[in-house]
């Protein structure tokens, strides 16, 4: 997969039509299997529609001919025309049915493979998204499937009328005026060669375009995700300028690119009038001597005209099927990716017993470091349990092991005595109660972000959820109470609201297994202590594990482990490890009174 510092050039990347790559598109063909009828009726409208088209050129040159006194099936002109009319109207009835069967059998193909791709992307372990960037992902799922849609609703159905205008096309002109057509296809090969020459140079300069504009876009990408960072720095001037650069090569490579183009096309235009010319002045002769006539030179013409834009059609087509290839090739990339496991017992009961016993573990994207070594630790039902320790200790990487979003890499995790890889996974994580840091809502109402844990909540269960919460204060005096908008990522609710409603998120869903990860850091003090009466309720009869620096939330667990460099270096109540002067616990409870 081509990219350019991270972002993929996927939507221009093109491949060779070789055998091997066409074998690619037929992944994407499953897809189709289902609308087979409708797909082989749309190619049956098209073939009929193709060869209606194909007898206008030949009425044609007979009208001429008709009317210069040659006897015909039809002798009166009128009937003639009537006749044209007529195969205009059946071919066009042909070609809306051809449409309309291929857009329905691309609209429905496209819509499963999105819905495929989609359902597995969001069952991908996490340690796919760390390797991936989301705008990529979204690259694949909306660009790379809009060019298959494009291909199968109209790039295959015009490869076949092309083909088969020009094969049938070429038979009719060699065998009503062969002379002419051995003349006209003289030329043919003349321009084949330099198109290939000019067509070799165009490409390579437009691969080097979209290389420079992936590189520009890369600083679109990086000052929208850090605009407030922009903002503080006053760096709008300085990335307007960088982005500047980055299009005024781009601009200087696509100039270059359009002047090979403009070239190639200024001799093409000579070359098919000069061609075109050549053959006018060679069918007056053989008209000058009887040899054809002017309707059967009016014929060719026509029949010329529509191998002439079979041909350019073809060579669009081409294109268009090189990029089909790649965009196939990587859907199908997502389509064959590994997912989460889901096999493993179904839960019924949980007590919520945790043992971690000899757990290390690395990062897929940093296995040369160890964040955690050999860490082990026992947390009974119901007890709650308190990680601290310095920024990068390995306190998060710990819940992120009992969530499986990772596995370990060496040591076991035991859930109720069994190992944590015996229970199915999704089961586990109904189990499992998660009040994060930095709480990114979904972009809809508080009542669907509350009810996220339960759909089929009622609006009690919602509203005392809220409560337990402390969040229905907040929310009672909003106009539209549980249907206000949140707006994206929860931006219209302060950081105290978001943790409530992620609270009350928790509590609708009864976990047996609860994680608090700094939940109450970024407060001020009096959304603090709201957070903290919903966090003591919520953690009621529930295995805790809490990862907090605040004194006011770890000070009630029944034991804490302190985390220095992968390794539980202190364990203990506050009270024990606070007498420990020399010890680290101690030392982070000074330096916050010190704050």
């Amino acid at each position: 997969m081509a990219k350019k510092h991270g972002i993929a050039l996927e939507p221009e990347e093109k491949r060779k039509l070789s055998k091997q790559n066409l074998s690619k598109l037929k992944g994407i063909f499953q897809f189709i299997l289902p609308y087979k009828g409708a797909f082989f009726l749309g190619t049956i409208f098209l073939f009929l529609s193709s060869l209606t088209l194909l007898s206008f050129p030949y009425v044609a040159g007979k009208l001429i001919d008709t009317a210069q006194g040659t006897n015909w099936i039809f002798t009166d002109l009128n009937h003639i025309a009537f006749l044209l009319i007529g195969i205009l109207a059946v071919q066009s009835v042909f070609s809306f049915f051809r449409v309309r069967l291929f857009a329905q059998v691309s609209e429905k193909s496209m819509r499963d493979i999105r819905l495929a791709v989609y359902s597995r992307l969001i069952r991908f372990p996490i340690r796919f998204f760390d390797q991936r960037r989301t705008g990529e992902l979204i690259s694949r799922i909306t660009a790379d499937v809009g060019l298959l849609q494009d291909t199968f609703s109209t790039t295959l159905a015009e490869l076949f009328r092309q083909v088969v205008t020009l094969v049938a096309g070429i038979i009719f002109l060699f065998i009503n005026t062969p002379k002419l057509t051995f003349f006209m296809l003289g030329t043919f090969p003349v321009l084949v060669v330099i198109a290939m020459i000019f067509g070799k140079y165009i490409r390579r300069l437009s691969k080097k375009t979209q290389d420079q504009l992936a590189e520009a876009n890369v600083i679109v990408e990086e000052t929208l995700q850090s605009i407030a960072t922009v903002k503080s720095f006053v760096g709008e001037s300085y990335e307007t300028n960088r982005y500047a650069n980055g299009l005024k090569k781009a601009v200087a490579i696509a100039l270059q690119a359009a002047s090979f183009r403009g070239a190639f096309i200024s001799f093409v235009i000579f070359a098919l009038f000069g061609g075109i010319v050549g053959v006018m002045w060679y069918g007056a002769s053989l008209v000058a001597t009887g040899e054809l006539s002017v309707g059967e030179l009016v014929s060719f013409v026509l029949y010329t005209t529509f191998i002439g834009g079979s041909i350019a059609g073809l060579g669009d087509i081409y294109s268009q099927l090189q990029r089909a290839i790649g965009s196939s090739e990587r859907v199908l990339e997502l389509l064959e990716e590994e997912l989460e496991p889901e096999q493993g017992q179904i839960i019924s009961t949980l007590t919520g017993e945790i043992e971690f016993n000899q757990v290390s573990f690395s990062y897929p994207t940093r296995p040369e470091v160890e964040v955690l070594q050999e860490i082990s630790f026992h947390i009974r039902p119901g007890e709650k349990i308190a990680l601290v320790g310095h920024s990068g200790a390995g306190k998060s990487t710990i819940t992120q092991l009992l969530l499986r979003l990772y596995e370990a890499s060496q040591g076991t995790i035991l859930v109720d005595g069994y190992p944590l890889n015996a229970w199915q996974l999704k089961s586990l994580r109904s189990k499992m109660g998660v009040v994060p840091q930095e709480v990114l809502l979904f972009g809809g109402s508080i009542r669907q972000n509350i009810a996220y844990a339960k759909p089929e909540a009622s609006e009690e269960e919602i509203i005392s959820a809220a409560k337990k919460a402390n969040a229905w204060q907040f929310i009672s005096q909003f106009p539209e109470g549980l249907d206000t908008l949140v707006g994206e990522r929860g931006i219209k609710l302060s950081g105290g609201q978001r943790q409530r409603v992620a609270i009350a998120r928790a509590i609708l869903k009864d976990p047996v297994l609860l994680i608090l990860d700094e939940a109450t850091s970024s407060l001020d003090a009096e959304s603090e202590v709201l957070v903290q009466e919903a966090l003591d309720l919520l953690m009621k009869g529930r295995t805790s594990l809490i990862i907090a620096h605040r004194l006011a939330t770890i000070r009630k667990a029944d034991r804490i482990l302190v985390i220095h460099e992968g390794k539980i270096v202190e364990q203990g109540t506050h009270r024990e490890l606070v007498k420990k002067s020399s010890g680290i616990y101690a030392n982070l409870v000074k330096l916050q009174f010190a704050d």
